[in-house]
């Protein structure tokens, strides 16, 4: 078995058990933990739960990796490898009650970024949607569905117009200018779609559910186990400068679409 498969594996296991745990604390109620850059940016007592499971599962599996973290930070480990984690991405739809979100966990090696590491293995889980999409690096990505796997592929035409999805930050001051973006796509949108969680959009490009997507000011961990999906159902993941509020564009989708859209926000 390779490196690459092993740490899949190990992503998968983990992910189902911490989606596991966030559906129960779901079901049971959700406690608002804080808030960070705005009263809609919160964090849950389930969001601390499950990353701190995840930590603790990863450590006890492969105690010399480092975890990088939404709710804990970066511990640094011995090995190359970087374990990648969003505990509940999408927490405003869970903390809702909207089924749209997700635990994203990928190993990675080479940095702290999307443009600086190469990641080997990634797993997207969505509980409500009793979903799972998994990436080994050169091995393609699959989804899960009631005990049936099936392959990913991104959708490579859509002659109707493509079907895109996007993101808002959080920051009132940044709202003119992702609608403006929106604006400028409009005119080979399909339609736009808002779901509220990075890695369920990127998984669903993956899955050609949507044709592509876009959205500034994503987190590294927002992204790490979506990409590898995305590209390993051969998509493609771009970035671009940052605006004025220091926030990277983030465009997934096949190759020809990604271009299509840089070349309309740049």
């Amino acid at each position: 078995m390779s490196l690459e498969t092993e740490l899949r594996d190990l992503a998968r296991e983990i992910a189902i058990e911490a989606g596991a745990l966030a559906h129960r604390r779901r079901r049971e109620g959700v406690t608002i933990a804080e808030r960070k850059s705005s009263l809609a940016d919160i964090v849950t007592e389930a969001d601390r739960e499950v990353e701190l499971l995840v930590r603790e599962r990863i450590a006890a599996a492969r105690p010399d990796d480092g975890v990088l973290g939404e709710e804990g930070g970066t511990e640094r480990g011995s090995s190359d490898v970087l374990w990648v984690v969003d505990p509940i991405d999408g927490t405003v739809n869970y903390a809702q009650g909207m089924p749209s979100w997700g635990v994203s966990i990928a190993a990675v090696t080479g940095g702290e970024s999307l443009s600086a590491w190469t990641a080997l293995a990634g797993v997207v889980r969505a509980p409500a949607l009793g979903e799972t999409y998994a990436a080994a690096r050169g091995e393609g990505s699959v989804v899960e569905v009631d005990g049936t796997t099936s392959r990913l592929a991104v959708a490579a035409e859509h002659p109707a117009g493509a079907l895109l999805a996007t993101g808002f930050g959080y920051d009132p001051r940044t709202h003119a200018g992702d609608i403006e973006t929106v604006r400028r796509v409009m005119p080979i949108a399909r339609d736009v779609r808002r779901i509220g969680a990075a890695s369920v959009d990127l998984a669903y490009v993956a899955a050609g559910r949507l044709d592509g997507y876009f959205e500034r000011g994503l987190k590294p961990w927002d992204v790490a186990a979506g990409a590898l999906i995305v590209e390993e159902a051969a998509g493609a993941v771009r970035e671009l400068p940052a605006d004025a509020f220091g926030r990277i564009m983030t465009i997934a989708g096949s190759a020809g679409l990604v271009d299509e859209i840089a070349g309309l926000v740049l």
